[in-house]
């Protein structure tokens, strides 16, 4: 596990300057890898090629190190991550006569690209960010793994190609301040997070999940293409029984996979469906008891550490519980949300950063159950189709927008306790007469009503999903496998994969998801859709396929989710910095908000008028990223 950077400069041949830059970028990311770091700089005719890598050493701790060289010196690699059938992939070439100098995950895939080209990330199972200088092809190649699981960005100006793990080693390091991106800052305030392409800055963008960067050195211009290509998946004749048994074994395969380590390991056990089947499984298949992580709240609502003990207890885990309240939060909210380098309201970013810092005293991988409500349809939104045609089918649309009128103050809730009411009037002004109810669905923040009021002027005002719509080839989503994938395209790869990457590796922890399988996913898409959503049951085959591991009725039990009582905070410990942020001038001054609504906003949930927690996070992190970062960059 590292980070990685690089620059291609067309023009400058000053190798001295370009390292001077590659280190800086480098020391801006150490905690993603505090054990290591490897630089290349080569000057050709077409410019020069300057790359780095910090290191986080998990797998073959005493000769991975980076960059690797192939024999006779002509392909370079960097790389970030982990890939979890290097062993299986690294028999298949040895076969072939290929011959090892290390045990490392990153020479296999040296070696496979070396027989295979780009079709080499194709057979990749893993979370990857890579970088390959191929001197035969005067091409440097930049892969992003199939979820996401691992960022990515890039920018390009006249001179020079840019790319780096993280924002802040790219914004460090160019010339002029960048823009802000009206498109980076309309999906923000729509959805609390800004999903690839985009990022908050004009002309820095992220790299797809499961695309590369085709960089030709001679011409300077590239491509981004697919590594896989998704097709409509063919539904498997299949019985549930049958599909039960296979799901309980690829998940199985998967926790195997993905606990090869050369150091210690251990899980995070909310409690929840995910992490108890992960937990479950990496205990039944260790030889010594496993370390286990959970995190609980002072606010009793927000709390749910006695699902994770029942699980610890059940599989006998050297378990440890971290009880936290605002205090604890108060003190990390700069370091955690400056660390996004852009705008991130995923309040459960504190938590997962609390729980990662833990957990770091003890192990160095934690497993996570991340991306199983995406694979197995575990969601409430992703009710969101039928409850939309049922309801519009019986409601007239002159009627539904009385409703949403009543809604607004019968539905009205003045504290963050998100109960009934508030799910009740998120789900009333989510019911769409044209087809958009999901993405109204998935949008956290403001709607897009409220988005064009927030924001100040036309200008800067755009239609956040265009794009999405047309690469996901349906204006409407309608069936749940078209919902899962809306989610993997977007709030995976923006929001919960980014929130767990910052958060663990800003404590140097590498966090490995099961559920993330290629092979998983697609077998799941290819079963009834009602294997994965029966009635009103999610999760229906995987609950089916570890029943019997767990006491009666256990994973049938709701789940809170990990979220925490951020709109308290604002009216209590963070009030004051949070009106400083609506200050008139400074409103005036920065050109984005209409003041009006954003201080009728604020100061209707200070005084408990309503409760607008989700939107004013989303204002407070925003305007938190602003005066921290974009106006102190080149100060």
């Amino acid at each position: 596990m590292c980070g990685i950077n690089g620059i291609v400069s067309k023009n400058s041949n000053d190798v001295d300057l370009l390292m001077s830059k590659l280190t800086k970028m480098n020391q801006l990311i150490l905690h993603r890898g505090p054990d290591d770091d490897g630089f290349h700089v080569d000057s050709c005719d077409s410019g020069t090629v300057a790359l780095a890598m910090r290191r986080l050493s998990i797998i073959d701790l005493s000769t991975g190190k980076q960059p690797m060289y192939s024999e006779d010196n002509k392909i370079i690699i960097v790389f970030n991550g982990e890939i979890y059938n290097y062993k299986a992939l690294k028999k298949e070439l040895e076969n072939g006569g290929v011959t090892f100098k290390t045990t490392s995950d990153t020479e296999v895939v040296l070696k496979l690209y070396e027989q295979k080209g780009v079709l080499a990330f194709k057979e990749l199972d893993g979370m990857f960010a890579m970088c390959i200088y191929d001197k035969t092809k005067d091409k440097i190649l930049i892969a992003r793994d199939f979820f996401g699981e691992k960022p990515l960005y890039y920018t390009k100006n006249k001179s020079d190609f840019i790319f780096g793990s993280e924002l802040k080693s790219i914004i460090n390091i160019l010339p002029n301040k960048p823009e802000i991106s009206t498109e980076g800052l309309n999906l923000y305030f729509r959805l609390t997070y800004i999903p690839a392409p985009h990022s908050i800055y004009k002309n820095i963008f992220k790299l797809p999940s499961n695309h590369y960067i085709d960089y030709d050195l001679i011409t300077g211009t590239f491509s981004i293409l697919e590594i896989e290509k998704i097709k409509a998946v063919k539904k498997l004749d299949i019985s549930f029984e049958s599909a039960k048994k296979e799901v309980y074994n690829k998940v199985m395969e998967s926790v195997d996979s993905r606990s090869v380590a050369d150091v210690s390991i251990g899980t995070f056990l909310s409690g929840g469906v995910d992490s108890s089947v992960v937990t479950h499984c990496l205990a039944e298949l260790s030889d010594k008891k496993i370390k286990t992580f959970s995190i609980g709240f002072e606010k009793k609502a927000f709390d749910e550490t006695d699902k994770s003990k029942i699980v610890a207890k059940l599989v006998n885990s050297d378990h440890r519980e971290f009880i936290v309240g605002e205090a604890d939060f108060k003190n990390s909210i700069d370091e955690i949300l400056l660390n996004f380098d852009e705008p991130f309201a995923d309040s459960s970013a504190l938590p997962t950063y609390l729980v990662s810092k833990h957990a770091r005293n003890h192990v160095k991988v934690a497993l996570t159950g991340d991306g199983g409500d995406e694979v197995f349809g575990g969601y409430n939104k992703y009710y969101m189709g039928k409850l939309n045609n049922n309801y519009t089918s019986i409601v007239p649309e002159f009627a539904h927008n009385q409703i949403l009128k009543l809604s607004s103050t019968v539905l009205n809730t003045k504290d963050d306790n998100r109960g009934n009411r508030f799910k009740i009037n998120r789900l009333l002004k989510a019911f769409n007469y044209n087809g958009n109810q999901y993405w109204n669905i998935i949008s956290l923040a403001f709607s897009d009503l409220e988005k064009n009021q927030l924001l100040k002027s036309n200008k800067i005002i755009n239609d956040v999903f265009a794009e999405y719509k047309e690469l996901l080839n349906q204006f409407h989503p309608k069936s749940l496998t078209d919902f899962r994938m809306v989610d993997k395209e977007i709030s995976l790869e923006g929001d919960m994969l980014v929130k767990v990457d910052r958060t663990s590796m800003l404590n140097s922890l590498e966090c490995r998801a099961p559920f993330l399988n290629k092979n998983l996913w697609h077998f799941t898409n290819s079963l009834p859709e009602n294997f994965l959503l029966k009635g009103w049951n999610k999760k229906h085959i995987l609950k089916e396929a570890f029943s019997n591991k767990f006491p009666p009725g256990f994973l049938d039990k709701t789940k809170q989710g990990f979220g925490i009582p951020v709109g308290d905070w604002l009216r209590g410990s963070l009030r004051p910095e949070l009106e400083s942020y609506i200050e008139p001038k400074f409103i005036e001054t920065q050109g984005l908000f209409n003041y009006n609504y954003i201080s009728n906003l604020v100061n209707n949930h200070i005084s408990r008028k309503e409760d607008r927690s989700m939107q004013l996070w989303a204002f407070y992190a925003f305007q938190k990223w602003y005066l921290n970062t974009y106006v102190m960059i080149y100060q």
